[in-house]
């Protein structure tokens, strides 16, 4: 729940029901739920997932009903609870990074979302199988020609208003607009129909930290029943749809999908964050050719007048040439301009300081200039590059590293510019889910459960003994 889009909302007097006491199932039930949802989505031939604002809680964004919710603590004149890292920031949950693994592996099949957060789409849940209802804070949509602009920042507006930035479309250039809604907007035809049409075809709608509270978009799982489908909700309060759901699931999300991945001998993958930002480097023409002038300028590759919130600060130096003076940028444009002799090419060192939320204070790009103006461009493949990245993080288990993704020379303009990514973050999920015991040995319906579930056995239905 991003600050700035709580505070955009109109006013609405009655937002349902807040506050309400959070409920826990006890362990020996909630052991037994989890083990009925391993089987459920084990046989699932058309699983769905329906998320809301719990399954983000564990990233540090506020929910909005619960006891420190955004709208119990506006009742209560609290103002808007604070989120424990900038919104930008925030890394998929353990949930998120769990059904990423399901799709991947073909199980579910599709994603609807309440949430305006964008970690659904950050986690790696493919566009095309997954239903942003009420918009994404970090999406802007062509009006026009209808591309979409997935940013690294969160959109200034919100009520799909016309944003400051235009689409790069060819022989477009129409304003775009901002997708998140607001109280009175009605849901997005595109984004509804899908969402139904999934509905529809599921047989198992799994709904995670969900209320269930805002229509339409509460009703879309119950589509399901009508064609013989189950319903399973998992939420720490109760919802109005309770009774006609199969299975309720009174539990901390993250533990009951921890728990189910477990079962279904299934790993959680792990999230490398990639940002990605540009160097343009300019020199412009002097009668004497002996000096040169040029800029430096670090900027967003979603064009120059976009922030790149994941910067702190730049430090410039020159390793090579001592007697040059260095500098720190501190305020977005980092831009340094500077005049010299041209005895040499130069060899500029660049510290990026990174913001709140990155796992890494900064790492240090070598910028080589050779004052000669070229038209080389050099374009890699983006999808080997990002993996490539991936991988050397996970290997070292660290964060920092970085490659060109792309690099273009304009010789008209005398201006170069390189794509960097870089990684930013690495999370790792730990399981926190234990295997039950019975005077110090693994129960035997676990055991059971465990070998059913590892032999695919068609047709077990589970109906557990309770865990003594």
């Amino acid at each position: 729940m991003s600050l700035g889009y709580a505070e955009k909302l109109s006013y609405k007097e009655d937002v349902g029901s807040v506050g309400m006491s959070e409920v826990f199932d006890p362990p020996h039930v909630l052991q037994e739920k989890i083990e009925e949802l391993a089987m459920m989505i084990k046989h699932s031939k058309h699983l769905v997932a329906f998320t809301g604002a719990g399954i983000s809680t564990s990233c540090g964004i506020p929910d909005f009903r619960g006891p420190k919710g955004v709208w119990t603590l506006q009742r209560d004149g609290k103002g808007v609870p604070e989120a424990s890292v900038p919104f930008h920031r925030a890394m998929p949950s353990l949930t998120h990074m769990a059904l990423v693994e399901l799709e991947k592996a073909g199980i579910l099949k599709f994603v609807i979302s309440q949430n305006v957060d964008s970690l659904h789409l950050r986690s790696g849940i493919p566009r095309e199988k997954l239903s942003e209802l009420h918009g994404n804070s970090f999406r802007e949509l062509c009006p026009s020609c209808g591309l979409e602009y997935l940013r690294d920042f969160e959109v200034e507006t919100i009520g799909m208003k016309e944003t400051s930035r235009r689409c790069s479309g060819e022989s477009c250039r129409s304003k775009l607009k901002d997708t998140v809604l607001d109280w009175e907007d009605a849901l997005p035809p595109m984004e509804m129909n899908q969402a139904e049409k999934h509905c529809r075809m599921a047989d198992v709608v799994l709904c995670l930290g969900t209320s269930l509270q805002i229509t339409p978009a509460c009703n879309l799982p119950l589509r399901s029943i009508r064609g013989g489908g189950k319903v399973v909700i998992v939420n720490l309060q109760p919802t109005p749809k309770d009774k006609k759901a199969s299975l309720v699931i009174h539990g901390l999300v993250d533990k009951v999908i921890s728990g189910v991945m477990h079962l279904l001998n299934m790993r959680i993958p792990p999230y490398v964050r990639l940002d990605l930002l540009q160097i343009c480097f300019k020199q412009f023409t002097k009668k004497d050719e002996r000096y040169a002038k040029w800029t430096l300028r670090i900027l967003s590759v979603h064009g120059p007048k976009a922030p790149l919130p994941f910067l702190r600060s730049v430090e410039v130096s020159f390793p090579e040439r001592p007697e040059l003076k260095s500098a720190i940028l501190t305020k977005e444009p980092f831009l340094l301009k500077r005049e010299m002799l041209r005895t040499r090419p130069l060899q500029i060192l660049l510290k990026l300081n990174f913001g709140d939320g990155c796992r890494c204070s900064c790492t240090s790009i070598d910028f080589p200039v050779n004052f000669k103006v070229s038209t080389d461009s050099i374009e890699h493949d983006k999808d080997v590059v990002l993996q490539k990245l991936r991988d050397s993080a996970l290997k070292d288990s660290s964060c920092g590293q970085y490659d060109i993704v792309e690099k273009k020379s304009l010789s008209s303009t005398g201006c170069e510019t390189t794509t960097y990514a870089i990684v930013t973050n690495v999370v790792w999920y730990k399981s926190s889910f234990v295997t039950p015991r019975a005077n110090g040995f693994v129960h035997q319906t676990y055991r059971n459960i465990v070998k059913r579930l590892n032999e695919g056995t068609n047709g077990f239905e589970v109906s557990p003994k309770r865990v003594k």
